[in-house]
Formats: structure tokens, sequence, C-alpha cells
């Protein structure tokens, strides 16, 4: 029942959105937000998997630019969520895109769309693929903890959880494990793979042991960080779907996707044909972008985008 009703919104919501949304209201609008992603990748490349990974946590009530509210007197947002807690990165980025948007066409682009096209650009800029996004959504004036804490998915999580969250969403078993191709780029917390390392069989033995080196057993160190890809860790490829093959996911809910289980077929595609998963991924991304908008006169464009107006 739930499914049903999800798809029915989605696909009205889908059929809302238009690439061509700001060709009149706001020409400039996309050259200016890809300047400033541009520019601050070039400062930090790290930033490029922090923007992607920061629109894939905006899903929760759909993607809506909840993921950057402040708590309020009225609820408590997400960014404190287990999932997010001193990881999500890259707000002020988009705080930057913001304020150079609203300097040449004020109270038209949504923070929401500005996520979707930060990650797009992020994509591009470390050699991964790009895809046209479908724009027009307008920003929630409401977050939830609960809901983040509920839906997004987390490090230490088995497969059958991950597909299953991610079906909760529209999104089938292959492209949450396209969209887990993200983590071809960008670090994690020593915290988010301590146990992996020490404790999981499912690992190479040498991995296991140079990971250690910066992720000891005790409290000490746990936001040190390791690259997901140690291979090429600041490149978009598909070298992610080889380190599986060869046990060295770093986090455990990169390696449940090959182990054995219902996954571990598409693992092998991927691992394989790279220009396969650039569009699949390219095409997830979309999808993903789509879910449950707020259109119309629904929601609002915000001033700024950690505040309802």
């Amino acid at each position: 029942m739930f499914f049903a009703l999800f798809s029915l919104k989605h696909c009205q919501a889908y059929y809302d959105l238009t690439p061509n949304y700001y060709d009149y209201a706001c020409p400039q609008a996309l050259s200016t937000i890809r300047t400033v992603i541009r520019d601050a990748i070039a400062k930090e490349r790290r930033m490029a998997a922090s923007l992607i990974r920061l629109h894939f946590h905006d899903f929760v009530q759909g993607c809506d630019g909840s993921v950057l509210l402040k708590d309020t007197p009225w609820f408590t947002g997400e960014q404190t969520a287990l999932p997010n807690n001193n990881s999500i990165r890259g707000m002020e980025i988009i705080d930057a895109a913001k304020r150079a948007v609203e300097a040449v066409c004020p109270g038209v682009v949504s923070c929401a769309d500005i996520l979707s096209l930060a990650a797009r650009d992020s994509s591009e800029y470390v050699d991964g693929p790009t895809w046209t996004v479908k724009l027009g959504r307008r920003d929630s004036t409401t977050a939830s903890r609960d809901l983040a804490e509920a839906d997004l998915p987390i490090a230490f999580e088995n497969l059958d959880v991950l597909i299953g969250k991610f079906a909760k969403k529209g999104l089938d078993a292959k492209e949450m494990v396209v969209l887990s191709g993200a983590h071809t780029i960008g670090q994690a917390q020593c915290v988010t793979f301590r146990n992996r390392i020490y404790n999981e069989t499912n690992i190479d033995p040498g991995f296991a042991i140079h990971r250690r080196r910066g992720c000891p057993s005790d409290n000490a160190g746990i936001g040190n960080l390791a690259p997901l890809d140690p291979v090429t860790q600041n490149t978009f490829d598909n070298k992610y779907y080889k380190n599986l093959m060869h046990k060295r996911g770093l986090l455990h809910s990169d390696q449940v996707l090959f182990n054995g289980g219902e996954t571990d077929g598409i693992v092998a595609a991927y691992s394989r044909d790279s220009s396969a998963f650039y569009a699949d991924f390219a095409a997830a991304m979309v999808k993903m972008g789509n879910i449950n908008p707020l259109t119309g006169s629904s929601g609002q464009i915000r001033k700024i985008c950690s505040a309802i107006n």
C-alpha cells in the first residue's frame, strides 16, 4: 500500500520538474552555482564527495533541502541524526552558492535545487558522470531527526536493511549498489570502520592491518580519516567495485554488497564495465533527485538555506 501511494506521488512530482525551469526566471543560475562549486572543489578536492553525500542525505522527506535546516524551537533537524552527526559537510558551500545566486536573481532559486546541481557539478569535476538535472524544487519548512534516523543508511548495516531503506524511497537493489559507488571518492571516520578492520573476517588481512595504523582499537582517533577508495581516492571511477571483489571495502555497508548475496553480480558487472557504471549512476542520481520534491505552491524559496523564512 505504501509503495503504491509513494509511486503515484513520485511520478506526479517527477513531471513537475524540468531542466529549463530557470531559463527565463534566472538564466545565470546554473553557471553561477557551478562556479562556486568548482572553486570549492579546487580548494579542497574532498569537497566533491561531501557535496554528493549531502545531496544523498537530503532524501529523507524527499529532495527538499531539509538536511540544510538547523534546529528550531518547533523541530529538531536532521543534522544531528546518527548518519549525519559530525559527518555531513559542505553546507557552507551551498550557502555560498545561495548567496551568489541571490545576488543575480533574489528569491528565485531553491536550496533544494542548489543541492541537486552541486552533486552533478561535483561528480563532473572529479571525472565522474554528468547528467541533466531536473529543476523546480521548492524548499521544505520542516525537518525530522527521527525520519533521518529511520531512513538514512549507516555504515554498520547489512544488505537486507540497506535494500529495504532504498526500496522505501522507490530505489531498487541495483540502484542502491550503483549509488553506493559514490564511495569511489571521499573519506570515512575511524569510528565508522573500526569494528570492521578489527573484528570482521571478510576483509583482506593486509588491508585491515594498513587501516589499523590510523584507527586504534580503543577510543583514540575515532575521528581519524581514511579514504573509501585507497587506490584513486580523488577520482571518480569504478575502482570501488574492484576493491569490494578483493575484500577491501572500508565500511561494513560497502563490503556487504559483495559478500555472497544477491548484489554480487551487480558489483562484478560494474567492476568490469565503467561505462555501464557511469550511465547507471547518472540515471539513478536523476531518479533520486526526483524523489517527492515540493513544487508549485508547496514549501518556499528560502532566503537562507539553513533557516525557514
